[in-house]
């Protein structure tokens, strides 16, 4: 049984990329193996230091991990915030990183061109925070996206330093976790690319979100006058609304719908609406569990609590013994 962590921040509601990107296979990971899911809540401040109400984005990732299925008496489902040891490990691995190798990191740069008003020491140090996370519990896999690949990179890297330096074979190297073709790439609406919150509302069709909301954004996707060759090949902007519907539609809706447009007879009116039904059918019953455990929060305060105990287990057996390694005892 592998340990496998997997981390998310409070920034925005959970949408369809997340759950068939990595939400889905979460599900199936905690059948088989010992996981750690957190809510990011330090990351969130690298980029928005000052959350209107980061309290209320924390409870609502809770909410929607919870109503997606995963379950807290089967992983560790807690709050980054409510492990001080994370904090403390971060500071020692500061203590062994080089402004040199975090300048170099490409979310770094990215960011401190998109925020040059805001370049703070939390998004320079970002990636040892992320290996914190990770080297925390020990974790032997972490399931990460393209551009956290680099960040993975530099956990490894910080894990060895750690090792060589007090030269102990204290920290597993973690790697990333492959789920192969079962990682989904979902498109988004506006047919410019992969689904997600920070492209637009428009973007993102959100697992909260109410039949009449999805209808609405569905109905406003990216189209065109239609093919005018038979067979013709779809534009990316189409070929995303045929690769959405390949997630919530029947086969027989899709073979439907790909006839329709080699004839060139379709009506990307009646696609699309049938599109939007299939998203509702297969949204809703997470949107009402959504809807009931955010009424429940004795039941969420207990499942905050647990995940606490259970992670704090984890990792303050491990600060302490980083604190014996590298010399900090009790007199």
């Amino acid at each position: 049984m592998e340990i496998v962590l997997s981390g998310i921040r409070p920034t925005g509601n959970l949408h369809l990329g997340n759950y068939f990107g990595a939400v889905k296979n979460f599900i199936k990971m905690q059948e088989e193996n010992k996981c750690f899911f957190f809510i990011a809540d330090y990351h969130s401040l690298t980029t928005h230091p000052t959350p209107a109400d980061l309290h209320g984005n924390v409870k609502q990732v809770l909410v929607e991990y919870l109503a997606t299925g995963l379950d807290p008496e089967k992983s560790t489902i807690y709050i980054q915030s409510d492990l001080p040891e994370i904090a403390e490990l971060y500071l020692f691995l500061n203590m062994n990183a080089y402004m040199g190798e975090l300048e170099r990191v490409t979310t770094f740069k990215d960011k401190a061109r998109k925020q040059p008003e805001n370049i703070n020491a939390g998004l320079l140090t970002y990636p040892s925070l992320m290996a914190a996370d990770i080297i925390i519990h020990k974790a032997n896999k972490v399931p990460v996206g393209k551009d956290q690949e680099q960040h993975l990179e530099m956990t490894r890297t910080f894990a060895r330093r750690f090792n060589r330096m007090y030269k102990e074979d204290f920290f597993p190297i973690p790697t990333a976790y492959n789920f192969g073709e079962e990682l989904v790439k979902v498109p988004g609406l506006d047919g410019t690319g992969k689904m997600g919150k920070s492209e637009g509302e428009g973007n993102a069709v959100f697992l909260a979100d109410d039949p009449t909301t999805i209808r609405k954004k569905v109905m406003r996707a990216l189209t065109d006058a239609g093919p005018t060759e038979p067979n013709q090949q779809k534009p990316d902007y189409i070929d995303n609304l045929f690769s959405l519907m390949k997630l919530v539609s029947t086969p027989d809706a899709v073979a439907f719908f790909d006839e329709q447009y080699n004839k060139c007879a379709i009506r990307y009116g009646d696609m699309k609406k049938q599109l939007a039904e299939d998203i509702i059918v297969f949204t809703e019953p997470v949107r009402q569990r959504i809807i009931e455990l955010s009424g429940n929060p004795e039941y969420l305060s207990k499942v905050a609590r647990m995940g606490a105990e259970k992670a704090h287990e984890s990792a303050r057996k491990t600060i302490n013994e980083v604190r014996e390694i590298i010399g900090f005892r009790a007199f």
